[in-house]
């Protein structure tokens, strides 16, 4: 469970003891909102629990099945039902004892064993790393929570118990497990809108990873209480008589910010805790929405707000269903206040998101706002589980997901949907549909053309346009902040590549069976499965991905395919290739993709004469016949493909000229123009100063072909500085 203590074998613990007195508190608590009979079921998994921890104690020295006990009471405050109750107290047993999940479930039903089983560790599995297990037991946790939400209620209230009681650890394991916990623990509290579980974690996890700043900083919240709470009192006041006046009933109570959020806007901002202005504040509880808004012009006609710092969550609700209005009001003194104001139906759900209003005697109540957003955030969750490569992948892509903050964006319909800051109109395509994702090609901000890199704001609106030939481009990966849209993308790539693969695994093999006079389409079927069999592949489909991408030889394939020995292919072979595999020439247009890619050694455009080399993982390299790499390769005769230029071809492509030119001003501008009129793009400059006169700058430029190249070339020789200029090619 990621526990803050070890289990410890113990002598067995005597009746009456402490867990006994804890349980009963337990049980009283839970008198005030479960019906009896769901009580003593609760007592049930009390003994069931204690009697499978005989015998076990935590490093402070307590019997063991006080956390459990503990993890049930944070989950008794939060009023969760009955199934929950058991099953925090029986979320160890699976994992630390002989218990076995079919035996909780014959005992308290399979609702509770799939909780007790989704909190539970995987333990059986030899990891390689703390790293590995870590993603791997939180990918399973997510599945769990996709079943029932009740599993991260349990998870998050174990955590907080063993953050209360982490003292004992050492201080390394202290300090890995609050980075835990402030990394993916709290900020998924904060996102299923449980504020009072997520504030505690935050504030005990600062305690362990920074205990010097965490004391500094509580010494002096402490020294500042006395002075200003004196006036955050007079000011509550001042609002409870002012909203009398004015017919309101309301609840106003003070508050102060807690330490972490003053630390970290103290981190962000570089402030001195002097310059940390709304410490304090206060909150208005009212009972209907229509007086929150009455009671934000009382405020406002009380105190001066501060402009620009009106927020209205009421309308746009965050996306963990948190609703309320924050204006930030100057008090008396100059001392900046932040007023929330909110009914007490949003206090419940802004405390415990989730958790209010918990109801599972009818399965087909949806719950709440937050309970809805947070399986729409579950289901987000698991499509991009799936499209993670590893368990690691996975947990960095939701620690990116778990951003706070947010900017609300339109679609052209007047839908808001939320999306986190720097979000650009990509991430916003991906949150409407992978589909509209992959798809996308341009953008319309405010109905403006905008690139698609751009960072939008909140009150945008956004409008995707795509086509049917739209493909993801890999640029995308570096300026996208959305976990969905970055698994999406690389998803989506992977299977473009898999598909490019496909088609050129099936290109080589057919060319490398039509050199055997041989056809794909008409081999016996029991000779290809032989073959699929002999390979480890699927289907056709399999193995020629597996030839596309390098993996394997295409001679050696077609080969096995054609039911001849090596002695035969030696003797079909063309004159003058005796003891060679037959070739064919494989045809190179330059928009294959990821699956044919030029060697950045040598650089080969369309005229230049090239072979291919097929590399494991990266398809077919391309390089220029000269090129000084080629001689290492010869010895991997198998491996060469034979290729040629088709005769027509439209595309780009990068070549380097080093160019000699005389110092003297306005050099470089010169030969930028002379390239720009040959319509040729200048993807980089580099400059090498030879000596005081003379200097070599290095373009790297794209070109059609050679025949453009020439072009470019002639027009900067035609230039006066211009002393030298050759092609690079430096292998």
């Amino acid at each position: 469970m990621g526990r803050a203590e070890e289990v410890v074998p113990l002598e067995e613990r005597p009746p009456g003891s402490e867990p006994d007195r804890r349980v009963s508190e337990l049980c009283s608590l839970l008198e005030g909102y479960l019906e009896p009979q769901q009580v003593r079921f609760v007592h049930q998994a009390y003994r069931f629990s204690a009697e499978a921890h005989v015998g076990q104690r935590r490093l402070s020295g307590e019997p063991y099945i006080t956390h459990p006990i503990a993890v049930a009471r944070i989950l008794a405050e939060m009023r969760l039902d009955a199934e929950s109750i058991v099953a925090a107290l029986l979320h160890d047993v699976i994992e630390d004892t002989p218990t076995a999940k079919e035996g909780v479930a014959e005992r308290f039903g399979q609702d509770v064993a799939e909780l007790v089983d989704g909190v539970s560790k995987l333990t059986a599995i030899d990891f390689k790393s703390k790293a590995e297990a870590q993603a791997e037991n939180f990918r399973k946790m997510v599945l769990a929570m996709a079943r029932d939400i009740r599993v991260i209620l349990i998870k998050l209230a174990d955590r907080l118990h063993n953050m209360r009681t982490i003292w004992v650890m050492a201080p390394a394991k202290r300090r890995r497990i609050a980075r835990e916990t402030m990394e993916i623990y709290a900020p998924i509290a904060q996102r299923l809108g449980i504020n009072a579980v997520r504030i505690e974690l935050e504030d005990l996890g600062f305690a362990a990873l920074y205990p010097l700043r965490y004391r500094v900083l509580k010494e002096k919240l402490a020294r500042q209480r006395g002075r200003h709470g004196v006036i955050l009192d007079t000011v509550c006041d001042q609002v409870r008589r002012r909203l009398q006046e004015s017919g309101i009933e309301a609840d106003v109570v003070g508050r102060e910010k807690h330490l972490w959020s003053i630390y970290r806007k103290m981190e962000e901002k570089k402030l001195n805790f002097r310059d940390v202005f709304d410490v304090y504040g206060f909150r208005v509880l009212v009972e209907d929405l229509d007086t929150c808004y009455r009671v934000l012009g009382v405020l406002h006609n009380l105190y001066k707000p501060r402009p620009g710092r009106l927020k209205d969550y009421i309308a746009i609700p965050k996306a963990n269903g948190y609703q309320s209005l924050h204006t930030t009001l100057v008090g008396p003194q100059r001392i900046r206040l932040e007023a929330q104001v909110r009914t007490w139906e949003m206090h419940a759900v802004a405390e415990s998101g989730v958790a209010a209003h918990w109801l599972y005697k009818d399965r087909r109540d949806t719950g709440n706002k937050a309970q809805a957003r947070a399986r729409e955030w579950i289901q987000d969750l698991l499509e991009m589980q799936h499209s993670a490569g590893t368990s690691q992948e996975f947990i960095e892509h939701v620690k990116i997901d778990l951003l706070p903050d947010e900017i609300y964006i339109f679609t052209p319909q007047g839908d808001i949907l939320e999306l986190p800051n720097n979000a650009t109109p990509v991430d916003f395509a991906y949150a409407v549909h992978s589909d509209i994702g992959n798809s996308c090609i341009a953008a319309k901000v405010d109905h403006r053309l905008t690139p698609l890199r751009t960072p939008l704001q909140t009150g945008q609106m956004v409008e995707i346009i795509t086509a049917p030939v739209g493909r993801p481009n890999p640029v995308w990966l570096d300026f996208v902040v959305t976990a969905k849209a970055r698994t999406a993308i690389r998803h989506a790539l992977k299977r473009l590549k898999d598909e490019e693969a496909v088609d050129l695994g099936r290109r080589l093999v057919e060319r490398a069976l039509t050199a055997l006079s041989l056809d794909f389409d008409r081999l016996p079927p029991e000779r290809v499965k032989g073959v699929l069999d002999e390979f480890g592949a699927e289907d056709p489909d399999d193995l020629f991905k597996e030839v596309g991408l390098g993996r394997r030889v295409p001679w050696l394939v077609a080969q096995r395919l054609s039911g001849l020995e090596q002695g035969e292919v030696e003797e079909v072979a063309e004159p003058g290739e005796s003891g060679t595999a037959p070739r064919q020439s494989l045809t190179i247009s330059g928009g294959e993709g990821a699956v044919v890619t030029f060697g950045r050694c040598c650089r080969p455009i369309p005229g230049d004469p090239i072979v291919g080399f097929v590399s494991s993982g990266r398809g077919v390299v391309i390089h220029h016949r000269d090129c000084r790499n080629v001689a290492s390769f010869r010895k991997q005769a198998d491996k060469w493909v034979d290729v040629e230029w088709e005769p027509e071809i439209d595309g780009e492509f990068i070549t380097v000229i080093a160019v000699d030119v005389v110092n003297q001003r306005g050099a470089l501008a010169t030969l930028a123009a002379a390239i720009a009129t040959c319509r040729s793009n200048i993807e980089n400059v580099a400059i090498d100063e030879r000596d005081g006169m003379v200097t070599t700058v290095r373009f790297t430029i794209g070109v059609r072909d050679r025949r453009h190249l020439a072009e470019v070339m002639r027009a900067l020789r035609a230039t006066e500085p211009v002393q030298r200029i050759v092609r690079k090619r430096d292998g």
